[in-house]
């Protein structure tokens, strides 16, 4: 069918942001049915995610906010192939519409996350539509909602790194800096913990079996190995855990001590931290 004009084209790239020549052929296709012609442009998105399933998206945004509350945030990782494709305005803009509907939503968890509905399609069908259009696979791999008193987001330059830190809320404490500080310490060092009490149990007796194989392979003397290898385990902590972390922007002090200086009752309660880099 030839007869397809450029404004049924048109109408059909603004309803499902495909390009102009995909349009014009699923026009032709369907013979000018424009519910078929968006039906095939759909089916083409499952067929190059199909065929895409084996490849790496190792490339992506970190998409977050917080609500005006200050009390809610959400936060998921939209990964693609390339990092071109991360700057492609369609990806940004539907990750930003997906963001801004799963913190009204207030939206629990990643399969959740997938089915929110959104203009009348869930959000799996919205992406299906994007890696019709752009041809690389993209998938959203990782989602978190913080509630907290006072919840902080962090987004680190090129949206690579993303932080949401909880906390009690302490009227007369300065939040914005304190927050703001506490993310970027999480962005830069990567803890795993709030402090050494909060780590399992699994993990000290494994960080300990750890030590004590060390210290053997040392050649320590075997009434040492115990008294170095704790001395092993609590820089494993000073290391991994928020509170017992050098302060990055003063060494001289651990972040305990930088929120204690603050106020002695300001508590992080909890944080998530998501980096593309990091897998």
């Amino acid at each position: 069918m030839s007869n397809i004009s450029a404004k049924e084209v048109n109408e059909l790239r603004k309803a499902t942001g495909a390009g102009m020549m995909d349009c014009k052929k699923a026009l032709e296709e369907s013979g000018g049915d424009f519910d078929k012609a968006i039906e095939l442009l759909r089916i083409k998105g499952q067929k190059v995610s199909a065929s895409r399933q084996d490849r790496d998206a190792k490339e992506g945004i970190v998409f977050a906010k917080v609500n005006s509350e200050n009390n809610i945030g959400i936060m998921f990782e939209m990964n693609c192939e390339t990092d071109f494709v991360a700057l492609n305005s369609d990806f940004l803009a539907l990750g930003n519409t997906i963001v801004e509907h799963a913190l009204n939503a207030k939206i629990a968890d990643l399969d959740s996350l997938n089915q929110l509905v959104i203009d009348g399609r869930p959000v799996s069908d919205h992406i299906l539509d994007i890696v019709g259009k752009i041809r690389e696979k993209i998938e959203i791999s990782r989602y978190a909602i913080l509630k907290a008193e006072r919840v902080t987001l962090y987004i680190h330059q090129g949206a690579k790194i993303g932080v949401l830190v909880g906390f009690n809320n302490i009227g007369s404490t300065d939040m914005a800096v304190v927050g703001n500080d506490v993310a970027m310490q999480i962005c830069a060092m990567k803890p795993l913990f709030i402090s050494e009490d909060d780590v399992d149990q699994a993990t000290k007796t494994r960080e300990m079996d750890v030590a004590i194989g060390q210290v053997k392979e040392e050649g320590k003397p075997e009434n040492m190995w115990e008294k170095i290898a704790e001395g092993k385990v609590k820089r494993f902590f000073k290391e991994n855990c928020l509170l017992e972390q050098e302060n990055i922007k003063d060494a001289s002090q651990s972040i305990g001590k930088y929120l204690a200086d603050k106020n002695k009752e300001l508590k992080v309660t909890e944080f998530k931290r998501f980096g593309i880099n990091d897998k």
